[in-house]
């Protein structure tokens, strides 16, 4: 999971989402996003829309992915437990493409934050409009 002469880790949570690590288990299993969808049962755009972390599998498909995969469930909610140890093709990943994903994830929760407070005063709003 840690590339020596990093020291980092591919897959963590701070640097990978889901759909990165499904990406990269599929990829590691050598399977197609095709095979993977059909394996698992469901429509190419809807494993692709995983992988880009559009949508979010059920729980039964996340226990099929990770079987599917020989992937810890663990390891493919947060990049913890068992999981391929480095992107297939090897290559070394540039500290600047870590850190423009390190900020892309800094950003992703700001605006699930942002969307829970919008919703919160919105609530508040027509609570307000009904009294």
């Amino acid at each position: 999971m840690t590339d020596p002469a990093q020291g980092e880790n591919w897959y963590a949570e701070e640097t990978a989402t889901f759909g990165d690590r499904l990406a990269g288990a599929r990829e590691h299993a050598g399977l197609t996003v095709e095979q993977m969808a059909a394996q698992v049962g469901v429509r190419i755009e809807t494993a692709q829309a995983w992988e880009d972390d559009i949508k979010e599998p059920r729980a039964n498909r996340l226990q099929m992915l990770a079987g599917m995969l020989n992937v810890s469930l663990s390891w493919l909610l947060t990049g913890r437990g068992d999981g391929p140890t480095e992107p297939v093709d090897g290559q070394e990943v540039d500290s600047d493409i870590l850190g423009l994903l390190a900020e892309i994830r800094a950003l992703r929760s700001q605006i699930v934050l942002s969307a829970e407070r919008l919703g919160q005063i919105e609530k508040r709003l027509r609570k307000a409009l009904k009294d």
